[in-house]
């Protein structure tokens, strides 16, 4: 077991060593500033020659949006319209999988548009090799780089002494996939394929198992698209049981490099806003209270996982030993439960284990992560979540000392905190109604059939799901028939509005601070980088979460833990 901690403690340890650097190295990039890839120019050249963009025009926070928007709407329809049409692709089909069902190809083609990649297929049985790869893997790099690229825009607003442009969404994304995404996704691709994961395009393999029983075995082109689900806090898997598919992860070394994958940009992306501002005191501030609550969710996870069942204790069966169940042997449940916390934590969505065995603590600890949305965060909208809070923090914190709210030099008025508010409230609602309907369908509707477990951790399953597409994070406690037209519609559109308004609000948010003069600091100026700070700001977080969500966590992995 200290040896199962100690590789938990390095995991982490390592991923942050290699976040600051790569915070420097984003900063360079968002900024325009020369790089090591500058040799990439001309081929981003010709990509934006051929679209008929100009990467060099300024333009403000409703043309950024308006960017943003029409670009992921082009994505969309042809992601759905070659899941439709799968049966009439002209190769990489070797086993000549036929079309989607539309309401299973719209709830996939905008998981993976939305950086969401819930899975209600199987990737192995139901996706061709063209599909996985210029379907999915290229949605998993643009979807990463529009979240970029919307961080990117921000830091340009907040930084704004005044002016309205925020800088370009086209260069910036395109930036961001070309000098970032694909260098360090070609890199963990063949890291993969060293370590065993399979980069071949045969079909359906024949093979003789251990028991002399012969069978088939599906294969792929699985390491590039591991790469990328994990670097862009995709989460999509090759396979449907994901990083627990020994294809996928076959090692306890691919798993650590999986999971530092899964938390390196997400951390970076911090660093790199204490270096575009030039506020590092401020992001080593934001990055201890993320990794507070990291770390304490971590080990109630791993303590919990640890211990094991205890029903199976009472019976005198797996006493003292950890809870296995769900879990590869190889890994072990510490890193299992680490990795459920990073995933959670980040908006990956992808799973090592099946979550649906931890223990029901461990799924709570999953569905809080999920609630906050901002620890670490997917690529570039976590922090843009996390910065809402900040808002709504500055505001109390400025009612509380009797000054006048100000964010980093800017006066924050009733415009800027009902945005905030908007986009903090938006989060639960979505959520809570979601599963509201859900509940209501399987009262009405028991024969439904989708719901296989009664009860507590009936619900925890169905407000898991909802929570995952709203939270655009894409695991699943896997005990619901999710793919029906009931749940695939639903989280589409819970992912759609998840996606796409945190973004809107927070644009609109920061272009309307870029446009006002910036206030002279004086003794009555908030100091953002205090403790004093840190602790409103924490509070506000937990206190929203707990406010909007304790009912329905005593409702579902609460009263399962009791009842355990």
């Amino acid at each position: 077991m200290t040896t199962e901690i100690l590789g938990v403690s390095f995991t982490f340890f390592l991923s942050v060593v290699l976040a600051w650097p790569l915070g420097k190295y984003l900063t360079r990039v968002f900024r325009g500033e020369a790089t090591w890839l500058d040799f990439l120019a001309p081929v981003e050249r010709g990509i934006f020659q051929l679209a008929g963009v100009d990467p060099n025009r300024l333009m403000d926070w409703r043309q950024n949006l308006k960017a943003l928007l029409g670009l992921n709407a082009g994505f969309f329809v042809l992601a759905f319209l070659a899941l439709v049409w799968q049966g009439r692709q002209p190769f990489w089909n070797p086993v000549g999988l036929g079309n989607w069902e539309p309401t299973l190809a719209f709830n996939t083609a905008v998981s993976f548009v939305t950086n969401t990649n819930l899975q209600h297929y199987s990737g192995e049985t139901g996706a061709s090799y063209f599909t996985q790869l210029l379907v999915f893997c290229w949605l998993q790099f643009v979807s990463a780089g529009t979240g970029m690229a919307a961080c990117a825009l921000l830091f340009q607003g907040l930084k704004n002494r005044t002016g309205h442009h925020l800088g370009n969404f086209y260069a910036l994304m395109l930036k961001s996939c070309t000098r970032v995404l694909l260098p360090l996704a070609m890199g963990l691709s063949l890291f993969l394929t060293f370590q065993g994961v399979p980069t071949h395009f045969t079909g359906l393999q024949d093979v003789t198992t251990l028991e002399g029983e012969a069978m088939r075995v599906a294969s792929g082109p699985a390491a590039p698209m591991i790469a990328i689900k994990q670097l862009g806090t995709n989460g999509g898997g090759f396979f449907g049981p994901n990083a627990a598919h020994p294809f996928e992860n076959p090692t306890y070394l691919t798993n650590l490099a999986e999971n530092v994958a899964i938390l390196l940009l997400p951390m970076a992306l911090v660093f790199a806003f204490g270096f575009y501002l030039e506020r590092r005191t401020l992001a080593l501030r934001f990055f201890g209270i993320m990794t507070l609550l990291f770390v304490t969710f971590v080990a109630i996870s791993v303590t919990v996982e640890t211990k094991g069942n205890p029903a199976l204790s009472a019976l005198g069966l797996a006493a003292g030993q950890p809870n296995l169940e769900g879990k590869e042997v190889r890994l072990g449940a510490a890193a299992a439960a680490f990795w459920g916390v990073s995933t959670t934590s980040t908006s990956n969505g992808s799973v090592n284990s099946m979550h649906d065995s931890h223990t029901p603590l461990s799924g709570g600890i999953f569905l809080l992560d999920m609630f906050i949305n901002a620890i670490y965060g997917g690529v570039g909208v976590g922090l843009i979540n996390f910065m809402v809070f900040v808002v709504v923090a500055v505001f109390i914190a400025g009612q509380m000392i009797g000054r006048t709210p100000d964010l980093l030099g800017k006066k924050i008025e009733a415009p800027e905190v009902t945005i905030a508010a908007l986009v903090v409230i938006l989060h639960p609602l979505l959520i809570l109604a979601g599963t509201a309907l859900a509940s209501m369908g399987i009262v009405q509707h028991p024969g439904y059939g989708w719901l296989h477990n009664p009860t507590y951790h009936g619900f925890s399953e169905m407000l898991y799901e909802a929570t995952s597409a709203a939270a655009n994070n894409g695991s699943g406690l896997e005990g619901l028939g999710d793919n029906t037209p009931f749940w695939n519609l639903l989280t589409g559109i819970l992912m759609l509005l998840g996606r796409y308004l945190p973004i809107i609000g927070p644009l609109a948010l920061v272009g309307s601070l870029a446009a006002k003069k910036p206030v002279p600091v004086t003794a009555g100026s908030l100091p953002l980088e205090s403790p004093a700070f840190g602790a409103v700001l924490l509070a506000v977080i937990l206190i929203v979460a707990a406010l909007a969500f304790f009912p329905a966590l005593v409702l579902g992995p609460l009263a399962d833990y009791f009842t355990f």
